[in-house]
């Protein structure tokens, strides 16, 4: 009787965690369609390897490619930089893989080496053959796995706030959670299905921070394709592996021979300055550093005028103007 008892149990027990599985589903899928259909691809699409990336062409000049950090995607920088940039550049925003629009890379190496030679290879098929190359956050630690896997490397590099160099202790509860593969499972899909706006606001307000976050800006950037359930998954993974790849890399930041701007906040709390930036400048044979004081982790939106300063510095070095 006891036992018929504990199997009538589980018996209702798993039927109860399937219907809330399949509730949590509909609702994530519904919320996801939502998403795409509020923020359609803006740009055109480019296939490297089976791998479909979605990128932005603005402007006419000399070719410049941006990369986004984490969490993001092309809109990032279509808010306002690309406008300011097309009159000089022709300027290339690129979805890093599964972010955006651009497939992931499923079951392959995720590495910001990986990234950066299918991003040199989009580019290419895009008519840049050696363009500068602009990585923010984690795009910058993609900009150097261009630089350091290109048969040629790019003209020169613009790293903002750029995640590029070993850090300490680890990533907290999050990414601990949301790396894992029973985080993966369970909580990514509650995420998509209910997380409110509010919490979207929250953590924009912290990326920024101290700086403010531009009016219209966390409407504008398409946060909700960010929430899709791959998407999470993709940016969690990238995120947590990052560090063992930095460590290899940073061993070849000597040999990358070419103009390199910095500009990095003294006030960012996400991508210190002094883990990431400072070092990193000492590393390279020919880095310029910009220090913001008081800046955080946003400055193309922050300070916009020091970065196109930069930028254009970048280029005046390279030969490009």
């Amino acid at each position: 009787m006891i036992c018929r008892k504990l199997a009538a149990s589980l018996i209702i027990g798993t039927l109860v965690l399937a219907g809330c599985a399949t509730a949590v589903d509909r609702r994530a899928t519904a919320r996801e369609a939502s998403a795409e259909a509020a923020y359609p691809p803006p740009g055109q699409f480019v296939t490297v390897d089976g791998i479909r990336l979605h990128a932005e062409v603005r402007g006419s000049g000399p070719d410049l490619v941006l990369i986004h950090g984490a969490s993001g995607n092309t809109r990032d920088f279509s808010f306002a930089l690309m406008d300011r940039l097309a009159p000089h550049y022709r300027v290339i925003a690129v979805d890093r893989p599964g972010m955006g629009y651009s497939d992931a890379l499923d079951g392959r190496e995720i590495s910001p080496l990986v990234q950066g030679d299918l991003l040199r290879r989009a580019a290419l098929q895009l008519g840049a053959e050696k363009p500068l190359v602009l990585g923010h956050s984690y795009g910058g630690a993609v900009a150097l796995g261009w630089a350091l896997t290109a048969p040629e490397p790019p003209a020169g590099l613009v790293l903002l706030s750029a995640a590029t160099m070993p850090w300490p202790g680890g990533l907290g509860a999050w990414y601990a959670v949301s790396g894992s593969k029973l985080g993966a499972a369970t909580v990514l899909p509650l995420v998509t299905a209910f997380a409110p706006p509010g919490v979207v606001q929250s953590a924009v307000t912290g990326i920024f921070a101290p700086d403010p976050v531009p009016p219209g800006y966390t409407e504008y950037v398409g946060a909700p394709l960010t929430l899709r359930r791959d998407s999470l998954r993709v940016n969690a993974a990238q995120i947590t592996r990052l560090r063992p790849h930095v460590v290899e890399m940073a061993k070849n930041y000597p040999r990358l021979a070419l103009p390199v701007e910095l500009v990095h906040g003294d006030a960012d709390t996400v991508v210190p300055l002094h883990i990431h930036s400072r070092p990193l400048a000492d590393l390279l044979p020919d880095a310029q550093l910009t220090v913001i004081p008081g800046g955080g982790h946003m400055p193309h939106h922050a300070q916009p005028d020091q970065v196109i300063a930069a930028i254009h510095r970048a280029a005046v070095r390279a030969g490009l103007r």
